[in-house]
């Protein structure tokens, strides 16, 4: 197996300088979201490729009990879930496990909105092209999720852009997002993080720092800001 890649941010700055190469146009009509923890790093990255803003968007993975690596489905703030049906009926999950671990996700979503946001309101995204990133797609459940959670506020278009994925989820996204950017589709491809050489943890600190970087850049990053991750 190869290495893809170093660590978030050198898959952020190919997959931003993908985007560049397509057209993805004037740094004003554009925001990138990343999804949080993994994605914001990446997400950073590509927005200061773009030259555009920056800001989150907050859904959470329902890891199946005793394996939270694995997707079970997906929420977003607001409530609005995704289940993903294959590992539900394959591990024969009940009802009550998947709404326990609902909730407790739901209050996770809650603590960050405070933390990360700090009462800040989210981003205007009505009329403007949406990118979302994360720092791969395995089911693409957390994604779908995410994209029906902007298709709320009317932008004009979604795209989503990830450094790696299954081709299955990439080829499913493609029915809810206008297009679907995802460098590489290996097989077999077994987890996201097997595909970078530095794949710790995010803390919450360095998210913060990323957003109030780009807050203090007035909207609009640029590959010349510092990163302070």
């Amino acid at each position: 197996m190869t290495l893809l890649f170093r660590d978030r941010e050198e898959a952020g700055r190919v997959l931003g300088d993908r985007l560049v190469e397509m057209g993805v146009p004037n740094r004003e009509e554009v925001i990138v979201l990343g999804l949080p923890n993994g994605g914001v790093p990446v997400a950073y990255e590509v927005a200061r490729e773009l030259g555009c803003q920056l800001d989150i968007i907050l859904v959470r993975k329902l890891g199946v009990p005793g394996n939270d690596d694995l997707a079970m489905g997906a929420v977003a703030l607001g409530g609005m879930r995704v289940i993903y049906d294959p590992v539900v009926r394959r591990l024969d999950l009940d009802e009550s496990v998947i709404d326990r671990v609902t909730q407790d996700e739901m209050e996770e979503i809650e603590r960050r909105e405070q933390d990360y946001r700090r009462n800040l309101p989210p981003a205007d995204l009505k009329g403007r092209t949406v990118v979302i990133v994360d720092d791969g797609l395995a089911t693409g459940s957390t994604m779908k999720v995410a994209i029906n959670v902007a298709r709320r506020e009317q932008p004009r278009r979604v795209f989503v852009a990830v450094p790696v994925g299954t081709a299955d989820a990439v080829d499913e996204l493609q029915a809810y997002a206008d297009d679907v950017v995802c460098l590489h589709t290996p097989e077999p491809f077994i987890s996201i993080g097997n595909w970078y050489q530095d794949f710790h943890q995010v803390p919450d600190e360095n998210v913060r720092r990323l957003l109030d970087t780009a807050a203090r850049s007035n909207g609009l990053l640029s590959p010349a800001e510092v990163y302070l991750g």
